[in-house]
């Protein structure tokens, strides 16, 4: 399990002793990742260089709405303070709007910054506040400029009013899979709390799990096993 989650710590009042915990609990369990703050990125990555745990961090958090050129920006500053995988957040004012063709372009250039630096990106989509079939028109989208990943959720939108659909859901995940092509990964993400929630987004097509409870989940293996 520990291979698939991707330790997070993206509250807003996050402070350095929760990055060093962090830290500490992504060695101690030798989780994927953890993904950070943009202004916790050259700390974390400074202090995992000895490992091969993957530091991510999060670009247009948690909105979206930015110029592109502020999204690179970001970006760029992040790869230089040592990031491996940019989580980016789609811009749903944009899309909602109906200017797809924009949404796209802006996914092919930071599709081709962070493969142009050898990093990873991953587009979140926010599910929470899409219809089924906006869920479809974005993973294609992000699928065509070029994502390594989509991605489910920032953790911070409200539950969805007309579905009360909050996070990552197996409904949600299945759909995604059926979209994608099989190189193209789903990250999950948002609300994943315990280890029944965690396997079954495995099993309905996520690739990797973004939890800020993964000790938890993982002291709940432990105690099965």
């Amino acid at each position: 399990m520990n291979q698939f989650i991707e330790h997070t710590a993206l509250n807003p009042l996050v402070t350095n002793l929760d990055i060093e915990k962090l830290i500490s609990e992504a060695r101690e369990y030798h989780f994927r990742g953890v993904c950070v703050p943009p202004f916790w990125v050259e700390k974390t990555k400074r202090d995992l260089l000895d490992t091969d745990i993957q530091v991510i961090t999060v670009i247009g958090f948690p909105l979206g709405y930015n110029r592109s050129a502020t999204k690179k920006r970001e970006m760029e500053v992040a790869i230089q303070d040592g990031a491996d995988e940019l989580d980016i957040v789609m811009n749903l004012s944009a899309f909602k709007s109906g200017d797809l063709d924009w949404v796209k372009i802006e996914f092919a250039q930071m599709a081709k910054l962070a493969h142009d630096h050898e990093k990873i990106l991953k587009i979140i989509i926010e599910t929470a506040y899409l219809t089924n079939d906006e869920i479809i028109i974005a993973c294609q989208l992000g699928q065509e400029a070029g994502a390594d990943f989509m991605k489910t959720s920032t953790g911070f939108a409200p539950a969805n009013p007309l579905t009360g659909t909050q996070g990552a859901t197996v409904e949600h995940i299945k759909l995604m899979r059926s979209v994608l092509s099989k190189e193209i990964g789903i990250k999950a993400s948002g609300g994943i709390r315990t280890l029944v929630q965690a396997k079954a987004l495995l099993e309905a097509g996520a690739d990797v799990l973004g939890c800020s409870a993964s000790v938890s989940i993982m002291k709940e293996l432990e105690i099965g096993n």
